[in-house]
């Protein structure tokens, strides 16, 4: 009977033992649960708040460079329209700001500062709708705005390069909010800004990489001439392209038909190399190269912008590209991108646009695009000036340094294109490029050229 007992209570302790440990398993279990899908909130959180702010710096990039063209915009249309764009790209900002894991109360002087730029630009834009010029004071006002803009733009910059670097995380951020974004905003008065409420209709983006880089497209390809070929033929141009003693093996990766311009697309390996890193296509129609890039290791920088540029220009004339001439260009890596607008009769022709990437170690073209060339290079018949280049700078903001002038034809947003004066000059420390129409005298368009470090854009 006492061995009977034994055994019982030996076995209600094995029973409570399993009871016990799968308790803690539960427990256990529940913890890694809970942790897991706490990290997985934070990191929710952390994504949404990262682009909220990456959204915050793009749309305050945009308000200042609106802001630095409606200070040398000079007729009231074009200036309504850039005011409009201001107005839009500050209430955006706003909404992005919102979203930020920081007191209100920390952002207040920067939320008051995109209100007052977007109540400011609207009010100062329906003046413009009203053929009314902008006065001295309302400049003056625009100018303040603009140069607190690029303080803002500034430190957010920062706060973008800390937080990608690993030196500040949204938690730190959401303590020092107060430093880093609560500056004082100009001394601007109160009564200079308006409280309207209206709706914004259109917009469009800036154009970025090169003036006009975003070319006209449009059923008929004017640059795109020839009888159609197949794939061998593309093969053997595409071969030829390259450089037949560099090609070790090429093949077709894909035929793109469900497109505006249908090419061939071959992968290619290059000699040396263990894996084709070389892809180009070439069109059906006329057996044109569309696009070629190729990547590989860069060495050290021994190649200069300025012999770049005739590298890319000598490389064009060889490949039947003649009569190009370099506008921007862009340096990354130790690989300067140049854009090329072709040139008639002392006309720069900015539709008919390539790209070309050249290495800084060598001086070897490593890719090309030609599709704003294919799309509209044709030999234009240039219209008479019927304004003189006196008569447009009439037009020109008094306070424009100009640096350089030129007859250009520039693409519109409605797909045609214009004959204009394009003056380059300066205003306190901002580029810029003004486009007066050549027979009507209207100002066309104006773009903001930012210098940096590694090459030369516009807005």
């Amino acid at each position: 009977m006492n061995k009977l007992k034994d055994w019982k209570n030996r076995l209600k302790d094995r029973h409570m033992l399993s009871v016990m440990v799968v308790l803690i398993a539960i427990i256990i279990a529940m913890g890694v649960w809970i942790y897991k899908k706490q990290v997985d909130y934070r990191q929710a959180s952390e994504n949404q708040y990262n682009m909220a702010f990456f959204e915050l710096v793009d749309y305050v990039q945009n308000v200042e460079t609106y802001l630095a063209k409606s200070l040398i915009s000079s007729t009231p249309e074009h200036g309504a329209q850039t005011l409009t764009h201001v107005w839009r790209e500050a209430n955006l900002a706003q909404v992005y700001l919102s979203r930020l894991p920081i007191e209100s109360v920390e952002l207040e002087k920067t939320a008051k500062f995109l209100n007052q730029v977007s109540d400011y630009s609207y009010s100062l834009s329906r003046k413009n709708i009203n053929k009314q010029k902008l006065s001295e004071e309302d400049l003056n006002n625009l100018t303040k705005l603009h140069e607190y803009s690029v303080e803002l733009e500034n430190t957010l910059n920062q706060l973008s390069t800390d937080m990608n670097e690993g030196r500040i995380t949204w938690g730190e951020l959401t303590k020092k909010g107060s430093v880093a974004f609560a500056q004082e905003v100009s001394n601007i008065s109160q009564s200079s800004f308006s409280n309207l409420e209206e709706n914004f209709h259109e917009y469009s983006g800036l154009i970025y990489d090169g003036a006009f880089s975003e070319h006209m497209t449009s059923s008929t390809k004017k640059g795109l001439t020839g009888e159609n070929i197949d794939e061998e033929k593309a093969k053997q141009i595409a071969t030829k392209f390259i450089g037949e003693d560099k090609v070790q093996e090429i093949n077709l990766s894909s035929k793109s038909e469900n497109t505006d311009m249908i090419t061939y697309d071959f992968n290619v390996k290059v000699n040396g190399e263990k894996e084709p890193n070389l892809v180009i296509s070439i069109s059906e129609k006329g057996g044109h190269v569309v696009f070629m890039n190729y990547n590989r290791n860069i060495e050290a920088e021994s190649v200069s912008q300025e012999r770049a540029d005739e590298i890319g220009k000598k490389f064009l004339e060889d490949h039947d590209f003649p009569n190009m001439k370099e506008t921007y260009y862009l340096k990354q890596d130790g690989i300067v991108t140049i854009n090329y607008a072709y040139e008639q009769d002392g006309v720069t022709i900015y539709p008919d646009l390539i790209k070309l990437k050249i290495a800084l170690d060598n001086g070897e073209v490593m890719g090309i695009e030609t599709t704003g060339y294919l799309n509209s290079h044709e030999k234009r018949n240039i219209e008479t000036v019927q304004i003189t280049k006196e008569q447009a700078k009439q037009s020109l903001n008094k306070k424009l340094e100009i640096k350089s002038e030129n007859l250009a034809i520039i693409p519109t947003e409605w797909k045609t294109e214009v004959l204009c004066w394009e003056f380059k000059g300066k205003i306190d420390d901002t580029d810029f490029l003004v486009y007066i129409n050549s027979k009507t005298g209207k100002e066309e368009d104006i773009l903001v050229i930012v210098n940096t470090p590694n090459g030369t854009l516009t807005h």
